[in-house]
């Protein structure tokens, strides 16, 4: 199952970057005998029409994925080996591409939280957008870690 995170705004070099390059790195590596990945992100330009114009083009960059899951402070709290099953089972239901959204600075627009078939948090406070592709990331790869067996999540 490949992976796509959509988001708004441009990732510029710098340690956020480095960090999503390492973790993107490594689950394209883990995932792999998993039948999990590539990953793939689409960044989109923040839009003066704010929400709504981010939303069309977030809706754009991932037509076809199927689930389709927002990053939000108002979904599901997971706990990592969840998170993990979770990809797991789209997996196996035979899903090709799940797709990730990040929203811009003002977050993403309910209509298209709306048509979301999952949506995750990271906790109820509101997270830099920058700092949830790092987390989204890290997450991705700690879920193939922990469905590979390998040591690097401890409970």
């Amino acid at each position: 199952m490949k992976i796509k995170i959509a988001a708004v705004g441009r990732l510029r070099s710098g340690p956020e970057a480095d960090l999503v390059s390492d973790y993107v790195g490594r689950f394209d590596k883990s995932g792999r005998a998993l039948g999990l990945g590539p990953i793939t992100i689409q960044e989109i330009e923040a839009r003066k029409g704010g929400m709504a114009a981010e939303a069309a083009l977030l809706e754009k960059s991932v037509q076809g994925a199927n689930p389709l899951v927002t990053l939000d402070e108002r979904g599901k709290m997971l706990s990592s080996p969840d998170f993990a099953d979770q990809l797991a089972k789209w997996r196996d239901q035979g899903r090709s591409e799940a797709a990730f959204v990040i929203g811009g600075a003002d977050g993403i627009a309910p209509e298209l939280r709306a048509r979301a078939d999952y949506s995750v948090s990271f906790g109820k406070m509101v997270w830099p957008h920058m700092l949830v592709r790092v987390m989204l990331t890290e997450q991705l790869y700690r879920a193939a870690s922990i469905l590979a067996g390998a040591p690097y999540h401890r409970s």
